[in-house]
């Protein structure tokens, strides 16, 4: 079957990547191939630079230099408007640190939830002008990432 997906983690093209920023067309394919139906929640793990970097986006840059930290709060506060005008939510968003069960000295630093309820709203928030306006700032904060689209298991109840 030569037009088969591969199968979740397999990804011969990126085992050489090893920072992520963007999604990829490859699995934004894959995602919209799940049919998903109904809410969808991304999984984002982050990890932030010491000194945001806007090289990418000098419009948006502060006169003096912030962390990358500072930079991701100034995504949020530019994002939650675009991302509840479409239904979303930002259901968690907290401090991570090392595994407790991964590579030793490895971790995120930071871990969020972004709820919608649905991947066209999902995909009306992500491709809205004025929420593409601001995304320098995530571009600013964050040198590597993973976002895992998750989707809610209905279990039937036992009564």
């Amino acid at each position: 079957m030569a037009d088969a997906l591969p199968t979740i983690g397999s990804s011969p093209d990126m085992t050489k990547q090893t920072t992520f920023l963007e999604p990829t067309e490859q699995n934004v394919v894959r995602l919209f191939a799940r049919r998903i139906e109904g809410p969808i929640t991304m999984l984002n793990l982050l990890r932030l630079r010491e000194v945001a970097d806007y090289s990418a986006s000098p419009e948006l840059a502060p006169a003096a230099p912030i962390s990358g930290r500072e930079a991701f709060d100034r995504y949020i506060d530019h994002t939650l408007p675009y991302l509840t005008a479409t239904g979303g939510d930002l259901a968690y968003l907290g401090e991570g640190g090392d595994y407790l069960i991964g590579p030793e000295g490895e971790g995120w630093d930071l871990v969020m939830l972004v709820r919608q309820s649905s991947v066209a709203d999902f995909l009306s928030f992500a491709s809205n002008k004025g929420y593409l306006a601001g995304l320098g700032h995530r571009t600013a904060a964050v040198r590597d990432s993973r976002i895992v689209p998750l989707v809610d298991v209905v279990q039937a109840s036992s009564e």
